[in-house]
């Protein structure tokens, strides 16, 4: 009979293609996991795996095996939580991806609800950028991630939109700007900024905003490129520029030291959404948390975004 556990060991050395690798994230000895993938070898009767020189690679019956490991070793998972949930509470644990913003401000209130429903539910929050947590989900590595970028490497994926982040501009008290109340979008070409990396979500949002307001992002002085938006907020407090932030960053991060400035014509919004995979299994603990973010009423958007 097939060892599940065993089959987990592969799928993981599949993974990473590195026997040490793979023990180290399963908590084993590397002879173990090489014992492991020699038993499935041997009760299969062929190679998954072919050795070259240092390197290993799937074998063409590895290939084929994987997908059909997955669903197996996902539906073991299903079986004990649903018995050990029996009991009358949800057992299990929910692996969640998400971005930095999302997963420093938003997701920790969302789980705190979430625990206090099913206490016995364990959490993992992997922090990525938006395409890497999306990715995950496609992998099956998180069962569900947060982004603001409804888009996805792969199809079946559907989002839920459940709340709306604002993102200002703030500047440093002693700038010229903070006592004007509000400027012109042409004077946005006149300061120094700190702005995100390319391909953040807030970097996205900010250029589409700009460029409906006729502001080429890229005409901007750009003195700081960060990969954070709490990193932008601690630069604008030292005075070194102005930049874009979530206003959750500006009210919970940074209090005193930095003014919000409106532009004239110019909103930034960005919705957030969480993201699942739809052709996967679902644990009762996923399966429980989607339910929680459909029961706040927003609608469900199918995955239909076209693989980038």
């Amino acid at each position: 009979m097939l060892d599940t556990h065993q089959l987990n060991v592969f799928l993981v050395a599949a993974e990473t293609l590195n026997f040490t690798q793979a023990a180290q994230r399963l908590h084993m000895t590397q002879p173990s996991v090489s014992q492991h993938v020699q038993s499935l070898e041997q009760y299969f009767g062929t190679p998954l795996f072919r050795r070259v020189g240092r390197y290993v690679e799937l074998s063409e019956a590895g290939m084929a095996l994987v997908p059909l490991a997955e669903e197996l070793v996902n539906r073991s998972v299903l079986i004990e939580e649903t018995m050990k949930s029996l009991e009358g509470e949800i057992h299990g644990h929910l692996l969640v991806g998400c971005s930095t913003t999302p997963g420093k401000y938003i997701l920790p209130q969302l789980l705190a609800g979430f625990h206090r429903s099913f206490p016995r539910v364990r959490v993992s929050c992997h922090v990525a950028s938006q395409k890497e947590s999306l990715q995950m989900v496609c992998d099956g590595d998180v069962h569900v991630a947060l982004t603001s970028l409804p888009q996805t490497v792969c199809r079946d994926v559907e989002f839920l939109r459940f709340t709306t982040d604002e993102i200002v501009l703030i500047a440093p008290t002693s700038h010229p700007w903070a006592e004007r109340g509000a400027i012109e979008p042409k004077d946005l070409y006149e300061a120094d900024f700190i702005l995100r990396e390319e391909g953040s979500g807030t970097q996205t949002a900010v250029r589409q905003a700009l460029t409906a307001i006729d502001i080429a992002e890229e005409r901007l002085s750009n003195l700081l490129t960060l990969g954070s938006s709490e990193a932008i907020a601690m630069a604008v407090q030292e005075g070194l520029g102005v930049g874009f932030v979530s206003r959750i960053i500006v009210s919970r991060l940074t209090k005193s030291g930095v003014a919000v400035i409106g532009v004239r014509g110019l909103k930034i919004e960005r919705d957030i959404f969480i993201g699942c995979h739809t052709r996967r299994p679902q644990t009762l603990a996923q399966a429980a948390f989607w339910q929680m973010i459909v029961d706040l009423g927003e609608p469900v958007i199918p995955g239909t975004v076209e693989p980038q």
